[in-house]
């Protein structure tokens, strides 16, 4: 009698031992994929329309960032790119700890925002990229007055939704986004559903 009440109990043991392991691994392999392969974040307000909408899904693929991590270098988007970044000047108990903008210049290049147009400066086009041609879903005209060279180790970025008060960005408070703070670049929308598609 002792015998089978002793084998019963460590099948049990070794079951609830095996469960406990199963959700470990489950939550470590979680947390390995969220940090440096993708993570999933939600829009929140308007900075982003056209493109983007409060309430979608999006996905932030990491591994770019994660292969810089290794290689000892920064990541550093394209052009044009939306990109997912911790808030520079986020502060503990705040919200909008994440931000999701687009990627408009680059450190050395010169950005203006004058007369709802905002041009970029580069040493290949000395004559200015027009954002706004480059971009067409953006909502325009471009409010702001900006005359800014962007400093070493930081990206300019912007919402698409260009007109006051919708967009906090570099050109209105924001200021410009340190390498070290992007989160990834957003490669998909899945929700909703019916709007699901590569970005």
């Amino acid at each position: 009698m002792t015998m089978q009440i002793d084998t019963r109990l460590a099948t049990r043991l070794k079951d609830i031992g095996g469960v406990i392991l199963f959700v470990a691994a489950v939550f470590i392999g979680a947390m390995l994929i969220n940090t440096f392969l993708f993570r999933s974040f939600n829009v929140d307000g308007p900075s982003m329309e056209s493109t983007l909408h409060t309430g979608d899904r999006l996905i932030v693929n990491r591994l770019p960032v994660t292969w810089s991590k290794i290689r000892g270098t920064d990541y550093v988007p394209d052009r044009g790119q939306i990109i997912v970044f911790k808030n520079p000047k986020w502060q503990a108990g705040e919200v909008n700890e994440y931000i999701v903008k687009r990627v408009i210049a680059f450190p050395g290049e010169q950005v203006v925002v004058k007369n709802g147009k905002m041009m970029v400066y580069t040493d290949d086009h000395p004559e200015g990229i027009d954002v706004d041609t480059v971009h067409p879903g953006a909502l325009q005209p471009t409010d702001g007055s900006v005359d800014m060279v962007v400093p070493d180790g930081q990206i300019f970025v912007a919402g698409d939704h260009r007109q006051d008060p919708y967009s906090l960005d570099s050109r209105n408070g924001l200021g410009t986004v340190p390498f070290y703070d992007i989160i990834g670049p957003v490669s998909m929308r899945i929700f909703p559903f019916d709007q699901i598609r590569f970005l």
